[in-house]
């Protein structure tokens, strides 16, 4: 039974056990930040819009999830010359918005078109300036060439999306999400769903039990353990 929800009553999200075999949840007509946290707490997320009329937004909770360790994170030849170098200036929540349309217009071999839309963008740039939705950015030549987003509570950060458009510059925004996790405490990067580019990065596949599990655990404390404000004021992290 997939749940149609109430934008009247929108924190009131479904458990994520309730999910279809394809790990849909629940539809909605509307995003909102209030559904938006919510749902994230919950495990939940929304994916795509429906093609056809009413064209409502599906949320999932797929069975496994795709989730990263930061200590797992594995790092390539080719990445670890690419930190090393120093090539890349990196930086945290500069232009949040910018990377969500470069993830948006980012080309997927296995997508015909993209579930990151205007009134996503809309929502999730709220969720930013709440505090919630973050992005690490990598620049070259002050040009920014890579990125990626996400929202972070309590202990996990919830990746959304990344992009690039020159070799290494997301694994190395992967990367500096993987020592800031390290540093302050994020304990769980959620990569949603299962891709062998992520596999190759360390990431693995747990039970939607086991997340949930884990979920409870790492939201005894709502807000981010990352000081993100502070991050975002160094314009230079890492290579």
């Amino acid at each position: 039974m997939v749940y149609l929800l109430d934008d009247e009553n929108p924190s009131l999200i479904p458990h994520p056990k309730q999910a279809d075999e394809n790990g849909m949840v629940a539809v909605s007509d509307t995003l909102g930040v209030h559904r938006l946290i919510a749902a994230y707490k919950k495990g939940i997320f929304p994916w795509m819009r429906m093609e056809q009329e009413p064209n409502f937004w599906c949320w999932f909770s797929p069975d496994p999830r795709m989730v990263l360790r930061p200590e797992n994170l594995k790092v390539s030849r080719s990445l670890q010359k690419a930190v090393r170098s120093k090539k890349f200036e990196i930086r945290v929540d500069q232009n949040f918005s910018e990377v969500m349309r470069s993830c948006a217009n980012s080309p997927r071999p296995d997508q015909e078109s993209t579930w990151i839309e205007a009134d996503m963008i809309k929502d999730y740039k709220k969720l930013h300036e709440m505090g919630i939705a973050h992005s690490i950015e990598a620049y070259l030549d002050n040009e920014r060439i890579g990125g990626l987003y996400g929202l972070a509570l309590g202990k996990i950060f919830f990746g959304e999306s990344m992009f690039h458009t020159v070799p290494e510059a997301s694994k190395v925004c992967l990367h500096q999400l993987s020592e800031i996790s390290k540093t302050y405490g994020i304990a769980l990067i959620d990569c949603q769903a299962h891709t062998p580019h992520l596999e190759k990065m360390g990431a693995s596949e747990i039970s939607r039990s086991e997340f949930s599990e884990n979920l409870s655990k790492l939201l005894e404390q709502s807000e981010s353990v990352v000081p993100w404000s502070d991050l975002s004021e160094s314009s230079n992290l890492a290579g």
